[in-house]
C-alpha cells in the first residue's frame, strides 16, 4: 500500500509528538520514549488484524496515546470511576489532537472528525473502525504489557483479575479473540492458566 502525502506527514507528526515522552520502554533491548514504542506496537498489531488498514485507521492506531503523558493518572483520584473518568479524559485529548494534526497535512475535515470519534470509542460496537482499534490495544496489552501489569498489582485477588481478563476479552471482537487465544499459547503458564479460567467460566 503506497501511503499518501497527507498520511506520511499525518505520522511523521504523531512520532515526533510521542518522541517526547520523557518515560522510556526498552524494546528489543533499545530504551524509547514510552508512548512513541506504544505506538509502534499499536502499528504492528494493526497490521496483523487488518492486511490493509485505511489511513485513518493507520493515524487513529499510531495516535492512540498520543502525549499520554501530559495527563498523568495521579491528576485523578484513586478507584474504578475516577480511573474511567482519567481513561475519557485521555481519549478526547489524544483525539483532538489526531484531528489537529490531520488537519496540519491536508486532510479533509470529515477525516479527522472521524478519527477524533474513534479515539473517544463512544462507537465501541457500532462502528467498525473503532472496534478494530479496540481489538488492536487490547491484543497490544495481552503481548507488551500485561505481565508487568500482573508482577506490579500482585495484590490483587484471583476474582479481581478474572475480572479484569474478562473485561479485556469481552471489549474485543471473534477477529481479536482468535488473535490472542494463538498469542496466549505463548504466555507464561499463570497467566494462560488465568485466561483459561476466566474464558472457562465467563461470570457475570
Amino acid at each position: 500500500m503506497t501511503a499518501s502525502a497527507q498520511l506520511t506527514c499525518a505520522l511523521e507528526k504523531i512520532d515526533g509528538a510521542n518522541r517526547a515522552d520523557p518515560n522510556r520502554e526498552t524494546v528489543d533491548g533499545e530504551s524509547l520514549p514510552r508512548e512513541y514504542a506504544y505506538s509502534q506496537h499499536m502499528t504492528r498489531w494493526l497490521f496483523a488484524l487488518e492486511s490493509e488498514p485505511s489511513e485513518r485507521m493507520q493515524i487513529a492506531c499510531r495516535a492512540q496515546h498520543i502525549e499520554r503523558w501530559t495527563i498523568p493518572r495521579t491528576e485523578y483520584p484513586e478507584g474504578r470511576k475516577a480511573y474511567y473518568q482519567w481513561r475519557q479524559a485521555c481519549g478526547r485529548m489524544h483525539g483532538r489532537r489526531a484531528a489537529e494534526i490531520m488537519a496540519e497535512c491536508g486532510f479533509e475535515a470529515a477525516e479527522c472528525e472521524k478519527v477524533e470519534t474513534i479515539l473517544t470509542k463512544r462507537e465501541l460496537r457500532q462502528d467498525a473502525d473503532t472496534q478494530l482499534l479496540e481489538d488492536v490495544a487490547c491484543m497490544v496489552f495481552l503481548e507488551r504489557y500485561f505481565a508487568d501489569f500482573y508482577e506490579e498489582k500482585a495484590d490483587y485477588d484471583r476474582e479481581k483479575w478474572l475480572r479484569i481478563v474478562r473485561r479485556t476479552w469481552g471489549k474485543m471482537s471473534p477477529r481479536g479473540h482468535e488473535a490472542a487465544l494463538k498469542l496466549a499459547e505463548g504466555m507464561p503458564v499463570h497467566l494462560l492458566a488465568l485466561l483459561q479460567e476466566a474464558l472457562a467460566e465467563p461470570g457475570e
